[in-house]
């Protein structure tokens, strides 16, 4: 019934006057698709109708609006313009509907998710979840025509042989949604139903379709024109240091916090940032009110710049619970129900995993802007902190709720609260956003974490890999990528029996990390670090910056290239042993990263017979070294 419904859908806007819809190529513009299969995809989607849907569903006549699409090269700018003489409420807003793609269904595809921790895998015929809190079923965000919805990029390796990269390269009012099966594919918008008044019009983000054989070198493209609408942030030296939450969750105090620096000041000096994670605050919402749990959170700070290291602290800034004191003094801060209430998470998407449900500030709100920024000025100016991790960001984009400003989108409301959290930070602040959504964060965080939570398991050191590795190529240019947590040691304050874990496994865990090039935190307790722990832990304190660039999406053999040096990434995902043949970029010296045993190469290339299961190599080549 779904299909024949699309059917009807995409038949009736072919029968709907044209008029308003025009396409046009800019003849100064350089179209740079390659292949023939990608050329010919290209001008399907020029081909394909416009269907722009109400609320209830309903295709609004094209008599309306006009939607402007402007080719330039590679990069589609579209504008819709109510023509009309009445207000018009767009919902589904889809500038190339195709019917039939006509791309292989058992073609894999990697797509990005709304948020942190979900992204799309599996192909295109037979899509799957990676990660473990899917957009539909976890954050219950619709789908757009009840189709598997990526969201912002799209990559899909045809025949598994070249790659077609679909995707929009800014999120300032809206998100673009990519929904495809094995034979459709809609490109379009959820304008949420808000008003477009007569003669007003909504100017799109930016779409871009390009192909070639090397994913990694699209995602290098990909983020330069990223980074052209949204400037990045990033820090100015990638952070490294240690987190609280893997080994004490919210179960920490000034005390605890004491004995681990203690330890680390003599063992571990190369650490940077010490990172209070949770447990500091009466409630969630109150992030300046004190604790007597805790203790003194100001003491604690001192103290960990007495030991020569720089804080960095939690903060969730678009939550409160119920019990907190700003949610009790300022309830109108809030994002509201239908019925001008305040609207609790758990109405519409995920309630929180502590304390919930939750409340959410209200980004459009002018006395939540400044709420913000006193927040964190105070924490930079009088408690002198300059590393802040965002967690909960998502619901600062909460779908369903009524905003302040009516006419704002929800990424909009985000992206406004956010901007005010940068407002009061300077350059050299290190703003790492978590559960966040990732499109609309661009340009407004200097770190994103890249998957979900670590635990001591192969499931999820094998996961968050995957998680991350396919998120490294944002690492550099966009921000800094944080992979989360390294962990080395076997005691977990999650309840799990990580005792199963083998030795290959633990070094897969590593190696991942690795290969994003990203930020680099401890997460064990400092106490259970052997000798052997702290070497490898140190290797891992010097990171390359780069995310390691992988030529499909198998993420098996990945290559970071830093001119007179390259890291060469093997994982083996499998349950058996497994042959790889890594072809070296440069010449030069060979050796494993890890033992700093040194190898042998031959014509170019270094030869890896049966990699155990679960199991990963990271090699270096010297390139100024003479070769074995």
């Amino acid at each position: 019934m779904k299909v024949l419904k699309l059917l009807s859908i995409a038949f009736t806007a072919l029968l709907i006057a044209s008029c308003g819809n025009t396409s046009k190529v800019n003849d100064q513009s350089v179209v740079v698709n390659n292949s023939a299969k990608a050329i010919k995809f290209r001008q399907l989607l020029e081909k394909s109708p416009s269907i722009i849907e109400d609320k209830e569903g309903t295709v609004i006549s094209s008599d309306k609006y006009s939607l402007e699409k402007n080719w330039e090269g590679n990069i589609c700018k579209t504008v819709l313009t109510n023509t009309s003489k009445e207000d018009i409420h767009p919902k589904d807003v889809m500038l190339f509907y195709v019917e039939k793609h006509g791309i292989n269904s058992d073609s894999p595809i990697y797509g990005e998710g709304f948020q942190m921790l979900h992204q799309n895998g599996g192909t295109l015929g037979q899509p799957q979840n990676i990660g473990s809190h899917s957009d539909v079923k976890h954050y219950r965000i619709k789908q757009l025509k009840g189709l598997q919805t990526a969201y912002g990029l799209l990559n899909i390796n045809v025949d598994g042989t070249e790659n077609f990269m679909l995707g929009f390269t800014s999120c300032n009012k809206f998100i673009g949604e990519l929904a495809y099966d094995k034979d459709q594919l809609i490109v379009g918008f959820d304008t949420e139903g808000l008003s477009l008044a007569p003669g007003e019009s909504w100017t799109f983000e930016d779409f871009i379709f390009i192909d070639g054989e090397n994913q990694g070198d699209l995602y290098d493209r990909m983020s330069v024109e990223i980074t052209k609408n949204h400037p990045s942030l990033k820090s100015k030296k990638m952070p490294i240091g240690w987190c609280s939450w893997y080994c004490y969750r919210e179960d920490i105090t000034d005390d605890i916090m004491t004995k681990n620096l203690d330890i680390f000041s003599k063992k571990v000096p190369e650490l940077k940032y010490i990172q209070l994670d949770d447990g500091y605050q009466p409630f969630m919402g109150d992030w300046l009110d004190p604790n007597p749990k805790y203790g003194d959170v100001r003491k604690t700070i001192d103290g960990i710049a007495d030991k020569g290291y720089m804080p960095a602290i939690w903060v969730a800034p678009f939550i409160a619970q119920k019990e907190s004191r700003v949610f009790q003094e300022h309830p109108e801060w809030f994002v509201k129900n239908e019925e001008g209430k305040p609207l609790t998470s758990n109405t519409v998407t995920f309630g929180g995993w502590r304390e919930g449900p939750w409340y959410c500030m209200d980004g459009t709100h002018p006395e939540v802007q400044e709420h913000l920024k006193n927040i964190f000025k105070t924490m930079r100016e009088e408690w002198g902190i300059n590393y802040f991790k965002l967690d909960a960001n998502f619901w600062g984009a909460i779908h369903g709720g009524q905003f302040h400003d009516k006419s704002a989108t929800r990424i909009e409301a985000y992206r406004r609260g956010m901007q005010a959290i940068v407002d009061a930070c300077d350059e050299n602040t290190v703003i790492l956003g978590c559960n966040a959504p990732i499109w609309p964060s661009f340009g407004l965080v200097s770190a994103q974490r890249t998957s979900g939570d670590i635990n001591r398991s192969w499931k999820a050191f094998s996961s968050l890999a995957q998680e991350n590795l396919s998120r490294a190529w944002q690492n550099e240019m966009i921000w800094d990528v944080d992979p989360d947590c390294i962990v080395q040691a076997p005691d977990s304050p999650f309840g799990k029996d990580p005792s199963v874990l083998s030795e290959d496994e633990w070094m897969f865990h590593l190696t991942s990390i690795h290969a994003t090039g990203g930020l680099a935190l401890s997460g064990d307790k400092a106490k259970l670090l052997t000798d052997n722990n702290l070497k490898d832990l140190k290797k891992l304190l010097q990171p390359t910056g780069k995310g390691a660039k992988f030529k499909n999406t198998k993420l098996e053999i990945g290559v970071t290239d830093l001119g007179d040096k390259q890291f060469y990434y093997i994982f083996n995902w499998s349950d058996q042993p497994k042959d790889f043949d890594v072809e070296l970029v440069k010449n030069g010296s060979l050796s494993d990263y890890w033992t700093e045993e040194k190898l042998e190469t031959v014509e170019g290339k270094y030869s890896i017979k049966q990699l155990p299961a679960h199991s990963a190599k990271l090699l270096v080549v010297n390139a100024n070294e003479k070769v074995m």
